[in-house]
């Protein structure tokens, strides 16, 4: 049993079934808001350390309802949507407990990683860590690219990947620690999977290594009984079965009518 299953057994019944649906709700009412108004809640939602302290508590859960960055409404409804099939089929695929934690678990990484850069943050990287989880359940499902274009999302996943490693190789260490931080929840739940994979790999080439060793280094079509003479010491050398000897007994031509037969006793 791992440790989410036993944390299930315990705070099972405070999971929020449809988390995700409730999020892209009020992610389409800010940007709505947002957008026909002049009134910008992204200042009042963002996860701001400096104005948590100065008591802006509420700033530790709405900056979740902080929409991608987009202006274009059409887009904004693909994008919401998008956010939903993914939350909601990993709900499905986990369980509403699971789905919860692996959410709370990806704000608690972005939270505490705020307070320790002391930079603002958004849910961006926690919508990606969705996306990942994803990719790495269902990673043949596809998505049209520019509404026409199929791809697979784990394709899609490779590239974010790509993105996530060189963020944390060129980015200054606080953008860093926001970049791993919200990877916690992913690592928390496909680490000891990818881990075994890893293993189970090692283990398979090492197999295959060892019985590569194992095979003869040369190998021979003729040999011949007597001598041993085989078609790479001399590719001109015929060789012949004698039907004389009891059992499948090769010679070159040299030994195939000058030998002693095989008999079985």
């Amino acid at each position: 049993m791992r440790w989410y299953d036993k944390l299930e057994r315990k705070l099972g019944r405070f999971a929020i079934p449809n988390l995700m649906l409730y999020i892209v709700f009020l992610n389409l009412a800010v940007f709505i808001i947002t957008y026909l108004t002049d009134l910008n809640l992204y200042f009042f939602l963002i996860l701001d350390p400096a104005s948590v302290m100065n008591g802006e508590i509420w700033r530790l859960f709405t900056y979740i309802f902080i929409p991608p960055e987009t202006s274009h409404p059409l887009f904004m409804g693909f994008v919401l949507y998008l956010y939903y099939l993914i939350g909601n089929s990993l709900e499905h695929e986990w369980g509403t407990f699971k789905f919860n934690l692996f959410y709370f678990l990806g704000m608690l990484g972005t939270t505490l990683c705020a307070f320790i850069t002391g930079l603002p943050v958004t849910p961006h990287y926690i919508n990606l860590s969705l996306f990942l989880a994803f990719a790495k359940i269902y990673p043949d499902f596809e998505l049209l690219l520019f509404f026409f274009l199929p791809v697979k999302v784990k394709y899609l996943a490779i590239i974010n990947w790509f993105f996530f490693i060189i963020s944390l190789i060129l980015l200054p260490l606080p953008w860093k620690l926001a970049v791993a931080a919200s990877l916690i929840n992913y690592f928390a739940f496909f680490g000891k999977d990818i881990i075994n994979t890893i293993k189970t790999n090692r283990k398979v080439k090492k197999n295959k290594q060892e019985f590569r060793s194992k095979l003869p280094k040369e190998t021979t079509r003729h040999k011949c009984t007597v001598c041993g003479i085989t078609e790479k010491d001399d590719p001109s050398m015929d060789f012949r079965y004698c039907t004389s000897c009891d059992g499948d007994y090769e010679y070159c031509m040299n030994h195939l009518k000058n030998h002693e037969h095989i008999k079985n006793v």
